[in-house]
């Protein structure tokens, strides 16, 4: 199985032109992946640099044949003229595996009246494969709060928590048809995307802390390159949103039990289709 993590910026490059089927075109030349986790797409919010179009949700559909594309909005905002569409900002997860169940997970957003913020989402898919099924998880964290990003790592846990304990006691499902469906989500799970948090950070420390009851999250990247400090993962090329230097922040973490199907993960340098740099992890 191959993923692609990547923070696309609406699909705005270091130069400031927005071209979301160019930052496809990209990923594509990273790799022919099987699983495409994505952060920051747009609906209605043309006043974004760069201008992107009316629904880029819809675009990733229309570009990848084959494909389940998924949503999750976090910032949810009316329109700036009357008649205009609603502004949305969030998450996308696009997969050639089946997908047996969907669940969007508002992040806590707790007050910091010294920070701009806004509310925040993680997109769980629970896809079968043919090792059994996994949980992916696509989120993105805030940018300038400490104590927000701190509530979101923990309510991240949380939720590894919560399906490790629905795995270890399935509930049935009401009928075939009806929404109360079987539970399925497993214990094992990927968690990829901008956590805006430093390689080594508080907030990096907490999410790979373990967990009493689940499998922890590990760094796909360090534990395949032990010892190394991974590369930056923002502000390599975009000087200028990033003026104090480029950072590590973009991650993506597997649950420990999945740690011997690791067998690639890399941080691509070379693009510079986004102000963030994508990963590729393979599963065998």
């Amino acid at each position: 199985m191959k993923m692609i993590s990547w923070n696309i910026q609406w699909g705005r490059n270091a130069a400031g032109v927005v071209d979301l089927a160019r930052t496809l075109s990209e990923a594509r030349q990273i790799a022919d992946f099987d699983l495409l986790t994505l952060q920051e797409v747009t609906r209605g919010f043309h006043s974004l640099p760069g201008g992107p179009g009316d629904d880029q949700f819809a675009e990733l559909a229309a570009a990848l044949p084959g494909f389940t594309v998924l949503e999750a909005i976090g910032a949810d905002l009316p329109p700036l003229e009357a008649g205009g569409q609603r502004r949305q900002f969030g998450n996308a997860l696009a997969t050639r595996f089946p997908v047996e169940q969907v669940i969007r997970h508002a992040l806590p957003w707790p007050a910091d009246p010294g920070a701009p913020s806004m509310q925040r989402v993680a997109l769980e898919a629970v896809l079968r494969t043919s090792s059994g099924p996994l949980r992916v998880i696509v989120t993105h964290l805030e940018y300038y709060s400490l104590k927000q990003r701190l509530a979101q790592v923990d309510a991240l846990r949380q939720l590894q928590l919560e399906a490790a304990d629905h795995a270890a006691h399935p509930a049935p499902a009401e009928n075939s048809a009806g929404p109360f469906a079987a539970t399925v989500r497993p214990i094992s799970a990927i968690v990829s995307g901008d956590f805006n948090s430093a390689f080594g950070s508080e907030a990096y420390r907490r999410f790979i802390a373990p967990l009493e009851g689940a499998p922890s999250f590990i760094d796909a990247w360090t534990e395949l390159h032990p010892g190394q400090t991974p590369p930056p993962t923002a502000g390599v090329f975009d000087l200028d949103q990033w003026s104090d230097g480029p950072i590590t922040c973009d991650f993506v973490f597997v649950t420990e039990d999945l740690r011997d199907r690791l067998r690639r993960c890399v941080i691509d340098g070379a693009t510079q289709a986004s102000d963030h740099q994508p990963i590729l992890l393979e599963l065998a």
